[in-house]
């Protein structure tokens, strides 16, 4: 039986200090043969002059990976996600929007 080599535990550690958090409502994903292109940002309707609702994304982050560690990030977030649902319920993702606003935008009650 030939030798096997010993597996080793490596300890992780992480350095947060330069962190910063950012909130993202939309991400919009581009691909090369490489890499895979992340852009994150915040999807608002926008009305225009002639009151025509428009959709404007304001892209906040760009996170650029390579393949393997995209599918990395695509198991991890499959699971977490399964978790939340396990403990919470599904996360439905075609619910139907909110009546739109009255003109002049929304009021107060009295």
């Amino acid at each position: 039986m030939a030798d096997q080599p010993q597996q080793q535990q490596v300890q992780l550690q992480i350095n947060d200090a330069q962190m910063t958090t950012t909130y993202a409502n939309t991400i919009r994903t581009s691909t090369t043969m490489d890499e895979v292109v992340l852009d994150f940002g915040i999807n608002m309707p926008t009305p225009t002059q002639d009151n025509r609702p428009t959709l404007r994304f304001d892209v906040n982050n760009r996170v650029v990976m390579n393949w393997k560690g995209a599918k990395r990030l695509a198991i991890s977030l499959g699971q977490v996600i399964r978790q939340f649902e396990q403990a919470n319920g599904e996360i439905p993702l075609d619910q139907p929007r909110p009546a739109q606003a009255p003109e002049g935008g929304p009021r107060l009650s009295n």
